[in-house]
């Protein structure tokens, strides 16, 4: 039984992290929405949410577990459909909602506190119902395995870890960067901002649930 991991597992693990959390998505538009709402830990518990919802999937992916790659090819359509409506929901919701800044000032306070842990779950959902992200990481996953060979339990929690310092790391840098200059903003703005991110979720949600629908109809 191998105790020390391959230690080229710890920066593959963090490139994969970073190269998972980067591009644009519907969880990326949110978690930027909450750093721009409340700022730098508004971001950072977002960016939480997303970050376990990829250590679990490369979880499952590293220990192998190609039973659940299948469940969630055959299932695609049903968890698709079911992404789409929860993109919708997000997206009206945020569409209406009353925007509000939340000073720096007001972070430790236990209400405050509150409402950025409920994101966690939030980005959570977001994250391992979207199929297509699922089904990419498990891919990445493959290909890394051409060239770093992840051997035993050790080397699987190695690159889980390492992917989850990644997809922190990226959070934490976007946070802090907008985190910067969310103060230039006022509630015009930030309902502008808002009103534009619920229309991306809404426009995310109506793709997925409307490509479901055309290839039941035959058209795709």
């Amino acid at each position: 039984m191998h105790f020390l991991p391959n230690p080229l597992i710890i920066p593959v693990g963090i490139i994969i992290g970073i190269l998972v959390s980067a591009p644009v998505g519907p969880v990326n538009v949110l978690c930027i929405q909450r750093a721009i709402e409340r700022g730098f830990w508004g971001g950072i518990a977002a960016g939480l949410g997303a970050m376990l919802g990829d250590a679990l999937v490369a979880l499952c992916a590293a220990l192998g577990v190609g039973a659940i790659s299948g469940a969630v090819q055959y299932h695609r359509m049903t968890i698709q459909v079911l992404g789409g409506l929860v993109l919708v929901a997000f997206g009206a919701r945020l569409f209406f909602a009353t925007p509000r800044i939340v000073p720096m000032a007001m972070g430790a306070r236990a209400e405050t506190l509150r409402d950025f842990v409920w994101d966690i779950p939030q980005t959570f959902l977001l994250t391992i119902t979207n199929p297509g992200a699922v089904l990419g990481l498990f891919a990445i996953f493959g290909g890394v395995s051409s060239f770093v060979e992840v051997e035993s339990y050790v080397d699987a929690l190695t690159i889980v870890a390492a992917v989850m310092g990644g997809s922190f790391l990226w959070w934490f840098s976007l946070s802090h960067l907008i985190g910067r200059f969310r103060h230039l903003l006022n509630e015009q703005r930030l309902r502008l901002i808002n009103q534009i991110t619920g229309l991306l979720l809404l426009g995310f949600g109506v793709l997925l649930i409307g490509e479901v629908l055309l290839k039941r109809l035959g058209m795709l």
